[in-house]
């Protein structure tokens, strides 16, 4: 909901942004389709996408800009609460939680560095690990160890988040080594797992990575000639609105470019052979 980091915009909320990039589209001759979903991506002279309703949209080029979505921990309470005591987030959520008591679940460098930054606003922070060792680089680790108001707990299985109707009031977990359960008083629950890039009708279509990321060159060119990508669907590292936003545009011109070229390649004509 709240957006602090695209430049020359100090504080902006999700839907007011897209709303505000859906009035811009509509100053050109763009056609929106709302309430859509695509289901398939067939390559070709002219790539087709075809739509769950059983539509097919045929174009010379494709920009895929799907997005991604965090991963959830999928334990009870986690849905219950989301934005009222769940968050994912760090950057945008951790001011609300000020002088508070929170818990980071993950130990892979997002993890740390999520609870790294939220030492520094919070009264205390608990970060969850379910393996026995922490994922970070080893510069996040030391720096983490090194803070005060920091507890780590190893092999530990996140197994409900608690509230008391309207907020999280605590987290229950049990110890993967001894197999007991225990239960931890806070405010507030950031899960930092990872991303899930939407990605899943693309597959055997155009190249993705193991974390099912859409394999993009430095101009958002994929596998497949003609279709380009951007955001946080991508490989790009940095999964920030405004690095996604610019390589829109990267992907938007290197698209008009490949328009540009197939047109003129179309126009040549092979010399007619001459025999002497």
């Amino acid at each position: 909901m709240s957006i602090e980091n695209f430049i020359s915009v100090k504080q902006t909320e999700g839907p007011r942004f897209a709303a505000a990039l859906e009035e811009h589209v509509k100053d050109y001759n763009v056609d929106i389709m709302n309430l859509q979903r695509a289901v398939k991506l067939k390559p070709g002279k002219m790539i087709e996408i075809e739509l769950e309703n059983g539509g097919v949209l045929k174009s010379r080029s494709v920009i895929l800009a799907t997005g991604a979505r965090w991963r959830e921990v999928n334990v009870p309470g986690e849905r219950e609460y989301r934005n009222a005591g769940v968050a994912y987030c760090p950057h945008c959520d951790g001011p609300l939680f000020k002088g508070k008591r929170v818990a980071v679940i993950g130990g892979g460098n997002s993890g740390v560095e999520a609870a790294i930054d939220l030492a520094g606003i919070v009264e205390h922070v608990t970060l969850i690990e379910y393996s026995d060792v922490l994922r970070a680089d080893e510069v996040l680790q030391r720096k983490l160890r090194s803070l005060p108001n920091v507890k780590i707990l190893m092999s530990a299985q996140t197994t409900e988040i608690h509230g008391d109707g309207k907020r999280v009031n605590a987290l229950s977990y049990k110890d993967r080594v001894s197999g007991d359960d225990h239960r931890v008083e806070l405010e507030g629950v950031f899960v930092q797992i990872g991303l899930v890039p939407n990605t899943e009708w693309l597959k055997d279509t155009v190249a993705l990575s193991r974390f099912g990321e859409i394999e993009i060159d430095a101009k958002g060119q994929t596998s497949l000639p003609g279709v380009f990508a951007a955001g946080d669907a991508t490989t790009v590292p940095y999964k920030q609105i405004i690095i996604a936003a610019g390589d829109g545009a990267k992907a938007a011109l290197s698209a008009f470019d490949h328009l540009i070229r197939s047109s003129v390649e179309e126009e040549v004509v092979e010399p007619a052979a001459v025999s002497a």
